[in-house]
C-alpha cells in the first residue's frame, strides 16, 4: 500500500500569554510579556496508506484539530516532518489544497445564498475540473444519493443534514487524494447519519480516497474505520485496528439491567437511581473490583472486569438491593473502550 501521509516526530508549540489579574496586572502586561509554552502536539509519528479510512480520536483539547491543521497546511509544525501526497503542506499550500478535501465541523464551504448546483460549478472552475470528469462525478453522486431535490435549493434553506451531505459531496468533487472530515455527523438524526456513513464508504471504495475522520460518535468509528489512532494531551496513545484495541479489554463485560423502580420514569430519576447503585457497589466492591455504572435510555450499564469480579457476583448483589425487571450481557462496546483509554485504562 502506497503511503499518502507521512508524519515523523511532529510537534507543535504555541506561546500563550500568562495574563495577570486586575487593572494593575493588565497595565503590567503592556510592558512585560510573560508567556507559557503550550505543546499541543508532542512528537507524533503516523504513516497512512492510500485508500485507508482512519479514525483520529481523542478527548477535547487532545491535539486532533492542531494535527489536522498541520496536515492541511494551515499551521507549520514547530519541529518534525509532515508530507501529504509528497507535499510539505505549509510550504506548498496551493498544490496541497488542490489534492485534499476538507469538511470542518459546521463551517460550510458552499455559497450560502446560491443553489447547490451553482456552488458545484464554482468549485469546478476553482479546481479546474474537466467537463467529462465533472459530469462523471455528478452521475456517480446521483447513483449514491437522491441529489436532484437539493441541486436547485439555496444552501441557506437546507436542513443541517442536507447541508452536511452537500458539503461532503463538495469535498470529494475534484477527486482529491485525501479528505479530512471533522465531526461529519454531529447533530444529525439516526437516518441522516446512516446515509452519510454509506456515502463516505462508497466514495472511499470507488475513488480509493484516503479519509481522516475525527469524531466523538463511536457509531461513525464502528461503521467506517478499520484503523484507529488515539491521542491525548498531544501524545499518541494507540495506533492499530479496533479489534486489536478491544483485546486490551477482553475480560470486560457490560451488564445491562432495567429496574422495576425506573420503568416509565424520567431521565432524572434514572440517573438518581444509577448514582445510588454506583455508591452501593462502591461500598461492597472496593478497588479494581468496583464496576463502573452509567445509564443508557431506560437501562443501567454496569461495566464489570471479570478478571476481578464475576458478573454473577455483581448481579446477585444488585438483586439484594433492587428488583430487576430485565437484563442482558454485552461485550464491551467501542465507546466504552475509547472512554477507558481517555481515562487512562491503557
Amino acid at each position: 500500500m502506497d503511503k499518502i501521509i507521512e508524519i515523523q516526530n511532529a510537534t507543535k508549540e504555541f506561546k500563550v500569554l500568562n495574563r495577570r489579574e486586575g487593572l494593575r496586572g493588565s497595565i503590567k502586561d503592556l510592558f512585560s510579556r510573560n508567556y507559557n509554552i503550550v505543546r499541543a502536539v508532542n512528537d507524533i509519528s503516523i504513516e497512512i496508506g492510500s485508500g485507508e479510512i482512519v479514525g483520529y480520536l481523542g478527548p477535547n483539547g487532545a491535539g486532533k484539530s492542531t494535527t489536522i491543521k498541520m496536515m492541511t497546511g494551515v499551521l507549520e509544525p514547530t519541529s518534525g516532518k509532515i508530507l501529504v501526497n509528497g507535499n510539505v503542506p505549509y510550504k506548498n499550500r496551493t498544490k496541497n489544497a488542490q489534492e485534499i478535501g476538507v469538511v470542518f465541523g459546521q463551517r460550510s464551504q458552499l455559497w450560502w445564498s446560491l443553489p447547490l448546483i451553482e456552488s458545484f460549478k464554482i468549485l469546478k472552475d476553482i479546481y479546474q475540473i474537466e467537463d467529462s470528469d465533472y459530469n462523471k462525478m455528478m452521475e456517480f453522486y446521483r447513483s449514491l444519493v437522491d441529489i436532484e431535490p437539493l441541486l436547485h435549493k439555496p444552501v441557506r434553506q437546507m436542513s443541517l443534514g442536507q447541508r452536511t451531505l452537500s458539503d461532503i459531496l463538495a469535498a470529494f468533487l475534484h477527486n482529491p487524494k485525501v479528505v479530512f472530515l471533522d465531526e461529519p455527523t454531529i447533530g444529525l438524526d439516526v437516518s441522516m447519519k446512516s446515509k452519510i456513513r454509506v456515502l463516505i464508504q462508497a466514495l472511499n471504495c470507488e475513488k480509493n480516497t484516503t479519509v481522516i475522520l475525527t469524531t466523538h460518535d463511536m457509531g461513525d468509528v464502528d461503521a467506517l474505520c478499520r484503523r484507529v489512532v488515539i491521542i491525548d494531551k498531544g501524545k499518541m496513545l494507540y495506533d492499530n485496528d479496533i479489534d486489536h484495541l478491544k483485546n486490551f479489554f477482553g475480560s470486560y463485560r457490560t451488564l445491562k439491567i432495567r429496574l422495576d423502580e425506573i420503568c416509565d420514569r424520567d431521565e432524572k430519576t434514572l440517573k438518581e437511581i444509577s448514582q445510588k447503585l454506583s455508591e452501593e457497589m462502591s461500598e461492597e466492591f472496593s478497588g479494581d473490583k468496583n464496576p463502573a455504572v452509567s445509564t443508557d435510555n431506560e437501562w443501567i450499564n454496569v461495566l464489570v472486569n471479570e478478571d476481578k469480579l464475576a458478573v454473577m457476583d455483581a448481579l446477585n448483589f444488585i438483586q439484594t438491593k433492587h428488583t430487576i425487571k430485565d437484563m442482558k450481557l454485552e461485550e464491551i462496546s467501542t465507546e466504552d473502550v475509547i472512554k477507558k483509554i481517555y481515562e487512562g485504562g491503557v
